[in-house]
């Protein structure tokens, strides 16, 4: 990784607004990471808020210069997502750790972070990304209103040092986005995380249960689902949610 320093604060609201504060002013290059002890007003997909324990989690954005085209944003997100499922699960043995689509990372079963990539667009150049990651680390258990969501110490029992996991997620990311696959692979990669696929999955549209079967990510970012009636279907990020 270049010469790319961390920005540690105690306090912020978003880590992902800071970074993107820092390339308003020009202040911004790859690498360039912020990490918040604690969020007042972290982001989450579709709007949602990001909760955190101070110093529990992980909380973190990295700037990155994609050298995807912004036709291939969804291949980009694959690379990433990959790169921190492949980091964790190296953490331990007994883990399985997945992609639930488009962003969620998965333990076992259970929600572990989320991603968050944000674009910055200057003219028609992908000039910058910006990658947030929520991860729970050192939560011991979670409350009965979070039956689906686990950390890395819930998961297997251990206390885990967040700089290690900082640096090696890092890494990580850098090395997948500045060095990336081809598209084939990428999106090979990333199904072969892919959470539940070929499995049956109700998901909500238009808060009606719908009955599929997970198949794939598609290029484009799409869900393909097969229906009961045999039928397939490309579900777009949020136009369908996830019932437990």
């Amino acid at each position: 990784m270049p010469d790319a320093h961390i920005i540690e604060l105690d306090l912020t609201d978003s880590t992902n607004n800071y970074a993107m504060q820092l390339i308003d002013g020009n202040k911004a290059h790859p690498g360039l990471t912020i990490v918040a002890n604690q969020q007042t007003a972290g982001k989450g997909q579709r709007g949602r808020t990001w909760v955190d324990i101070p110093g529990q989690s992980l909380l973190m954005s990295m700037i990155i210069a994609p050298k995807h085209t912004l036709a291939e944003q969804f291949l980009f997100n694959a690379a990433v997502a990959t790169a921190i499922v492949n980091e964790l699960q190296q953490l331990h043995d007994t883990w399985q750790v997945q992609v639930k689509w488009p962003n969620d990372i998965i333990i076992n079963d259970k929600k572990a972070g989320g991603i968050l990539i944000e674009n910055v667009l200057r003219g028609s150049n992908w000039s910058y990304a910006v990658i947030g990651l929520g991860l729970n680390i050192l939560q011991p258990s979670f409350p009965a209103e979070l039956p689906h969501a686990t950390s890395l110490k819930a998961a297997s029992g251990k206390d885990f040092d967040r700089r290690t996991i900082l640096n090696a997620l890092r890494e990580a990311i850098f090395y997948a986005t500045s060095f990336p696959k081809d598209a084939a692979t990428l999106l090979k990669d990333y199904n072969a995380l892919l959470f539940r696929r070929g499995q049956q999955q109700v998901l909500l549209e238009d808060d009606q249960p719908v009955n599929t079967t997970i198949l794939h990510a598609n290029a484009d970012g799409t869900l393909a689902v097969q229906l009961e009636d045999g039928t397939i279907k490309n579900y777009v990020h949020g136009q369908a949610v996830w019932a437990y």
